[in-house]
């Protein structure tokens, strides 16, 4: 159940923005283990990433997060690996995914005080519990060859 603060952030978007738009990305390190984040303020695994603020071109979102949250420096930009609906976590909201292979990204000191509790690399193709159902679709369909869908998170019944 997310946090009264989470709640609170979500009103606030609804009004003021119709629409949101998201990055995240698949880091890979030499090993082709995938980078995570754990936040402070909601449970479960992701890729690093957020949303991208009002004229804030969506790359320049990735190159802030991707510095933020898990001290990455992209050389190279990273290709496009999805465009995903986010609308069952939240009305209209879109979520762009990046994969930035081993090569193409130099580690640096993370910026985001408070915000990430724990960090981790990942294996994608056995990856541990609390990764979020969006994020495990998303190892699915990167590593492991599973049918793309057009949800960053779907149902389950």
């Amino acid at each position: 159940m997310p946090s009264l603060r989470t709640l609170a952030f979500q009103a606030w978007f609804r009004i003021s923005r119709p629409m949101t738009l998201g990055v995240r990305a698949a880091v890979e390190n030499a090993e082709g283990h995938v980078f995570m984040v754990r936040h402070t303020y909601i449970g479960g695994w992701f890729m690093p990433g957020g949303g991208v603020e009002h004229g804030e071109p969506v790359i320049e979102a990735l190159r802030r997060e991707l510095h933020e949250e898990a001290g990455v420096r992209l050389i190279a930009e990273p290709p496009v690996a999805g465009v995903y609906s986010n609308h069952h976590n939240f009305r209209n909201d879109h979520v762009i995914l990046y994969r930035v292979p081993w090569g193409s990204w130099a580690q640096e000191i993370a910026t985001s005080v408070g915000e990430i509790a724990e960090t981790a690399w990942v294996d994608p193709h056995a990856p541990f519990d609390g990764v979020t159902r969006g994020t495990l679709q998303r190892l699915d369909e990167l590593y492991r060859g599973a049918p793309v869908s057009p949800y960053w998170a779907t149902k389950t019944s």
